[in-house]
């Protein structure tokens, strides 16, 4: 799999938890190996200029996914996944930094990037959660992915909660 972290925020993050999150939840939805992943991070100033680009809503977000080849997770488990580009997941380590401190289960801004890059690798592959229904198919699934990948990281106590609407 081909995951680019490429980091323009000027803040230091993990650029490798966010690597290992991501191919974890790739691995994990069964997406080819050969497709490609770009995860870029950026400063609420270029999140807040996306945001309102691409949502018309103002303010910075805190993860934000602009699909390419909308590759969708093999249905049947012997089904072939195809190949293709995912396209782009967009972070930003001061919206995550905020969340996590106000999160019920306070965390790092490295452990809510990990999460808003499930999320987003979710919003990828076709998951939202504008319905309920959706919401709590997208938000179960990302926190057995997010468990998944702290308990395969031998990382204890509880998870970071969705910080994520």
């Amino acid at each position: 799999m081909s995951i680019d972290v490429n980091n323009e925020s000027g803040t230091e993050v993990d650029e490798q938890a966010i690597l290992g999150a991501a191919r974890y939840a790739l691995t994990r939805m069964r997406i080819h190996p050969l497709s490609e992943l770009s995860v870029i991070v950026v400063d609420s100033a270029a999140m807040e200029q996306l945001h309102m680009q691409w949502m018309d809503l103002p303010g910075p977000t805190d993860v934000m996914s602009f699909p390419m080849d909308e590759l969708r997770p093999p249905v049947k488990d012997d089904e072939e996944p195809p190949q293709g580009l995912l396209g782009d997941v967009v972070l930003c380590p001061e919206v995550a930094k905020t969340q996590g401190e106000e999160a019920p289960t306070r965390h790092s801004m490295d452990e809510e990037l990990q999460l808003l890059t499930v999320h987003g690798v979710l919003h990828l592959l076709g998951y939202d959660h504008e319905e309920p229904d959706e919401k709590a198919e997208m938000f179960g699934l990302q926190a057995a992915i997010v468990d998944g990948w702290r308990a395969e990281q031998g990382l204890t106590g509880p998870s970071p909660a969705p910080t994520v609407s």
